[in-house]
Order: structure tokens, then C-alpha cells, then sequence
């Protein structure tokens, strides 16, 4: 009866760093761009790029929270603030205030902050909130500012 409770328990101490990546905050260099802007295995990336100063982008990132919660396994979705890394505390308080701290959260971390937005997406101005999809057959779809239902439905 304890090996199976031992065993369990063995399994879920293993698993916690896996959960604790979610909560963590990473930095976003130039050399890790394409690895986030890999088409993936199957279903959609959604990469909600956002700043600390945008007024809708707490909404939109709420929004797309919602949308994964809807379809947990064809969407993975991943925050990307585009203010620097050295602000963490700041961008942490508010992914936790939003309610997303349990996405994978990036920021950047680039002398060039512009270089990485061009990286990320070249047809993208800089402006936020920036909603950038990534579909399993290699196609993106970018969208900038506040997303309207209609937006929100072509996204799955």
C-alpha cells in the first residue's frame, strides 16, 4: 500500500520543475527567436507579445488564456513582453495580476529591441498588443492591437 502512495509521490516531485518553467520568466535573445518561431509538431502556437506601458493588453492576454483553456491540446500559448528583462519583477506582478503566470513568459533581452521585433515577426511595426500564430504547417498569422471576437475565432 505505501510503494504505490512512495511511487506517486516520486512521480509528482519529478514533475515540479516542469511546472515551475511556466512560472518562470526567461530572457528572449536574438538566438532563441527561431526556436520560438518553429512550426510546432501539431496544433497552434500563439505567442502573446505585450508590453508593461499597452492598455489592452492584459485584455487580450486574458483573452487568449481563455482561448487555450478552450483547446489545451491543439494551442500552446507563450507571453512575450517586449520591455526588457531587467523590469522582472514588474512583468512578473503583472502576469500574476492578469492571472497568467502559468504560460511560458518571455522578455527581452537585446541591446536592439527592434532587431527582435523585426526576428519575430518582419512585418511588425512594434506596436502591442502584437498576437502572433504559428500554425503546425508552417503558416503565421499576425494581428496588432486589441482583438475583437472575429479575430479571436480566426485564431482556431
Amino acid at each position: 500500500m505505501r510503494r504505490p502512495a512512495l511511487l506517486a509521490l516520486l512521480a509528482l516531485t519529478l514533475a515540479l520543475p516542469s511546472f515551475a518553467q511556466a512560472d518562470t520568466l526567461t530572457a528572449l535573445t536574438a538566438a532563441e527567436v527561431p526556436a520560438l518561431l518553429k512550426p510546432p509538431a501539431h496544433g497552434e502556437r500563439i505567442l502573446a507579445i505585450w508590453a508593461l506601458d499597452c492598455a489592452y493588453c492584459e485584455s487580450n492576454m486574458q483573452a487568449l488564456a481563455k482561448l487555450q483553456q478552450a483547446h489545451p491540446h491543439e494551442i500552446t500559448l507563450v507571453t512575450i513582453a517586449t520591455d526588457d528583462i531587467a523590469q522582472r519583477q514588474a512583468i512578473e506582478q503583472r502576469l500574476r495580476h492578469a492571472g497568467l503566470n502559468n504560460y511560458p513568459a518571455r522578455a527581452y533581452a537585446a541591446a536592439t529591441p527592434d532587431r527582435l521585433n523585426f526576428l519575430i515577426d518582419p512585418n511588425w511595426g512594434g506596436e502591442t498588443p502584437r498576437t502572433l500564430l504559428i500554425r503546425a504547417d508552417g503558416t503565421h498569422l499576425g494581428i496588432s492591437g486589441e482583438l475583437t471576437p472575429q479575430q479571436l475565432q480566426k485564431l482556431h
